[in-house]
C-alpha cells in the first residue's frame, strides 16, 4: 500500500518529465483489454549496472496471444558479455555485436508498449532495468501497471493446494501448466511462453502439481 501510495504521489512529477521527451502519452488511464508480456536477456543480473541485449515483447489480447504482434531487438551491449551470461542466454559477443543500440531501440519498445499493463516472470528485475534506461535517457520512470506471474500461479496452486512447497522455476510452471516452453532464454520466445502461462493461469482449469 506505501509503494502505491508514494508512486501515485511521485506521478504529476514524473508525467511532467515525461511531457518534456514527448511521451506524456504513457501516463494516460489505460482502459483497454490488452497486456503486454515482456522479456529481456542481459549481460547479468544486477539491474543497476548490467545491460540489455535482447528485447522481446508479445501483445495479450483478451485470451489470444498475438504472435503476429510481437517485438523481438538485438541490443548492442556497452559492456562485455560474461562467459556465465553466455552460458545461459547463448548470445555472444559477436552475436550482439550486430545489433542495434539501446538508444535506437528504447523509442521502439516504448512505442510497442504504450500505457499497457506489463506481465513478466519475474517483471520487477525487467521493470528496475527499463526504467534505470529510461531514466537516464529520458529523465523519467514508467507508470504502466505491472503483473508478475510467479504471484498469479503462487495464487491459484495455493488456493487449491495450500499445504503444498511452490517451485517457481520457468519450467515448473510450464511443465505444470501444460505449456510449451518455446525458445528458453531468447528474449521473444519467454516472453510468448510467459503469455500463455498467464492465459493459462487466468482462463483455464485447475493447475496439476506432479
Amino acid at each position: 500500500m506505501l509503494f502505491q501510495f508514494l508512486k501515485h504521489c511521485k506521478m504529476p512529477f514524473e508525467k511532467k518529465k515525461a511531457a518534456r521527451a514527448g511521451y506524456q502519452w504513457l501516463f494516460e488511464p489505460y482502459h483497454g483489454d490488452e497486456i503486454v508480456s515482456l522479456d529481456f536477456e542481459t549481460t547479468g543480473l544486477n539491474p543497476k549496472i548490467d545491460d540489455i541485449i535482447s528485447i522481446g515483447a508479445v501483445i495479450v489480447k483478451g485470451q489470444r496471444v498475438l504472435t503476429s504482434k510481437q517485438l523481438n531487438l538485438a541490443i548492442k551491449p556497452k559492456q562485455v558479455i560474461p562467459q556465465d551470461a553466455i552460458k545461459i542466454h547463448r548470445i555472444r559477443n559477436q552475436d550482439a555485436a550486430n545489433g542495434i543500440t539501446l538508444e535506437q531501440a528504447l523509442p521502439e519498445l516504448l512505442q510497442f508498449i504504450g500505457n499497457r499493463p506489463i506481465l513478466g516472470y519475474f517483471v520487477k528485475f525487467d521493470l528496475a532495468l527499463l526504467n534505470r534506461c529510461c531514466q537516464q535517457r529520458y529523465d523519467f520512470q514508467l507508470p504502466n501497471d505491472a503483473i508478475e506471474l510467479c504471484n498469479i500461479y503462487y495464487k491459484k496452486v495455493n488456493a487449491y493446494y495450500p499445504d503444498a512447497w511452490v517451485d517457481h522455476k520457468f519450467e515448473t510452471l510450464a511443465t505444470t501448466l501444460d505449456i510449451p516452453v518455446l525458445g528458453r532464454h531468447s528474449a521473444v520466445g519467454d516472453a510468448i511462453t510467459t503469455a500463455l502461462m498467464y492465459l493459462k493461469l487466468t482462463y483455464g482449469n485447475r493447475p496439476k502439481l506432479m
